[in-house]
């Protein structure tokens, strides 16, 4: 069987080094081109000497690069780059899974006030596929332009969206306290990410708004056939390298017993080879993801309310690996192909 090749825009950040580790160890992938602007002409395993000898790639810059023998194109890249080659990509029969935000919300003049720039081809946001894998898999495989979610909102959704689905909750008085390892914000220059400010260190950001929450209403609502959810979403900065640990505050509109609660969750992720409900009053920890394509959730109920705690690792679920497990999806590949890692431990 011939082999899917594959490219990379954005090759030696965060997420383009872990698409890269995982996709060395796909049965099925072939990698075309890798491009990077700072790394031009250099061997990748110069720049990422943990990755096996079997890459023979070099970076290509992306002014000079050719997609020609590429079946699927990853955008690893800063929002507002996807965008730009997309109209070109799509008309020559080429897929693309982007891992930024360039698709992820529908409503243009909301992503445009969101982001703070023209949204380029906002003709091909409408035929887009918002790739929360679990939950829209007969979309993402048909689909020519995956939007890949966001880390924070993959935690999040997965949580939320079987109470959501069951009418369960009030959609209104959503509170989200989610946390995230200093990987998440990308491979860039800022005082607040460097080790010696961030490590034994905690803080909140973005509590004003951030552009995830925008995100996170707008594909529940579309997958949830609701109108009116708001939620309050508050990001905070571990210091650690890895991780999203989503704390999640509902009201209950009926009493639900804990039995219940399990049924709720075993039958919306039953099927799910990377969704593990660890069933009502445990507690997921950060460590039991590290590394793998997994996301752990749990409930608590308080009275009236739940708490809700999910965890996955922000490149891998909430990148790399989802964005892995799209393409598999796409190309009628085992959902796990290149993804069976366990988590890191210790």
């Amino acid at each position: 069987m011939d082999k899917l090749h594959v490219s990379i825009v954005g090759g030696s950040g965060y997420t383009g080094s872990e698409l890269l580790r995982l996709l060395v160890n796909h049965p099925h992938i072939e990698i075309d081109q890798i491009t990077s602007r700072q790394d031009d002409g250099k061997n990748v395993t110069e720049i990422f000497p943990f990755l096996p000898n079997k890459i023979k790639n070099k970076f290509v810059h992306p002014d000079n690069v050719s997609f020609e023998q590429s079946d699927l194109i990853f955008f690893a890249t800063p929002n507002g780059i996807a965008m730009n080659f997309a109209e070109m990509l799509v008309s020559k029969g080429k897929r693309i899974i982007d891992l930024a935000a360039d698709f992820r919300i529908k409503n243009t003049q909301l992503w445009e006030q969101w982001y703070g720039m023209k949204h380029a081809c906002p003709k091909l946001v409408e035929t887009a596929v918002y790739g929360l894998s679990e939950l829209k898999k007969n979309e993402i495989k048909n689909a020519r332009i995956i939007a890949n979610p966001g880390c924070y909102p993959t935690a999040i959704q997965l949580a939320l969206y079987p109470l959501l689905s069951k009418k369960i909750i009030n959609e209104q008085t959503i509170i989200i306290d989610a946390k995230s390892g200093i990987s998440g914000a990308g491979k860039k220059i800022d005082d607040n990410l460097f080790m010696a400010e961030a490590y034994d260190n905690f803080n909140a950001y973005s509590v004003q708004g951030h552009r995830h929450q925008p995100e996170i209403e707008e594909n529940l609502k579309e997958i949830t056939n609701s109108k009116d959810i708001k939620a309050l979403f508050v990001p905070h900065l571990l210091p650690t390298v890895r991780g999203i640990y989503a704390t999640i505050y509902v009201d209950l509109i009926d009493d639900v017993s804990e039995t219940e609660m399990d049924s709720i969750y075993s039958e919306a992720y039953d099927q799910s080879i990377f969704v593990d409900y660890m069933g009502i009053n445990k507690i997921p920890k950060t460590k039991m993801v590290r590394g793998s394509n997994q996301c752990k959730i749990s409930a608590f109920k308080r009275d009236k309310k739940l708490v809700i705690l999910s965890t996955i690792d922000n490149l891998v679920k909430g990148a790399a690996g989802q964005a892995i497990q799209n393409m598999n999806i796409m190309f009628n590949y085992k959902e796990s192909d290149g993804l069976n890692l366990l988590p890191l431990a210790p």
